[in-house]
């Protein structure tokens, strides 16, 4: 059976309260960011930014590319 939560207003925006449980299950705390990733069924919330790790993979391919040119450079 699914979780519902219920949109309430919180000062001149809107929000959901997450339980603490599914909260725990992201391994999240107070303070934490998610993040929103639009999907075809709708969004999907997680702490884990795929925009940085598209950089993230980006840099490591250039690095294993460059890998002599780099540890010269770290002379």
């Amino acid at each position: 059976m699914a979780d519902s939560v219920t949109v309430r207003r919180i000062g001149n925006s809107y929000g959901v309260i997450l339980p603490k449980a599914e909260l725990d299950k992201l391994g999240v705390v107070e303070g934490d960011k998610l993040f929103i990733v639009r999907t075809p069924d709708g969004i999907r919330l997680t702490p884990y930014d795929p925009d940085f790790a598209k950089v993230m993979e980006a840099t490591r391919e250039y690095m294993r590319d460059h890998r002599d040119a780099l540890k010269a450079l770290a002379k």
